[in-house]
């Protein structure tokens, strides 16, 4: 195992095959909010690009809070995809996960994470909101303490992540900031 460091943004260049995906998990965010839920998506891709299982957040009270996209689309993906199959997949998530999702990810073994909207672009967003209080703890922090290596590849695309979130947290009550960066 290895110790937590502070990771610089990955900057990497997206495939299209990635950027595909990551916009198309950014487009179930949107459609999370249409349908009246928190702005966050997920969907595994096996390794040759098929999607597996797809979640959107549906931890919005009196819903169940442990009901994060990322940890949806994880757990149908198991139903559907051996281990094997999820050590080769990818998760593609429109924020990057949380801790409890992060967790998910490493128990099911999927061994790759893309993400687009950082923790820390998301908390500027939320700021202090009772419904989404942001960890400040990166996803690659919680996997490095893991026994599994888990490829995460992130942030990217933020500008276009955010704009499900904007509006979203003030129109739910929020005291924080009343506009997004």
């Amino acid at each position: 195992m290895t110790t937590p460091t502070a990771h610089p943004e990955d900057r990497t260049p997206l495939s299209e095959r990635d950027k595909g995906l990551l916009q198309r998990a950014i487009a179930l965010a949107e459609e999370a909010v249409a349908r009246g839920r928190h702005p966050f998506a997920a969907l595994v891709v096996d390794a040759h690009g098929n999607v597996l299982a797809e979640g959107l957040n549906n931890s919005m009270p009196p819903g169940d809070p442990t009901q994060h996209a990322e940890l949806v689309a994880a757990a149908a993906a198991t139903r559907t995809a051996s281990p094997d199959e999820l050590g080769r997949a990818t998760l593609y998530t429109s924020a990057e996960p949380c801790a409890m999702c992060a967790g998910a990810v490493y128990w099911t073994g999927i061994g790759r994470v893309v993400y687009a909207l950082s923790e820390a672009r998301l908390l500027l967003l939320t700021g202090d909101h009772p419904e989404n209080p942001t960890f400040s703890l990166p996803c690659r922090d919680v996997f490095a303490r893991g026994q599994r290596t888990i490829e995460v590849v992130g942030p990217f695309l933020e500008d276009e992540a955010a704009e499900a979130h904007r509006g979203f947290w003030t129109a739910h009550g929020q005291d924080g900031p009343a506009s997004s960066p």
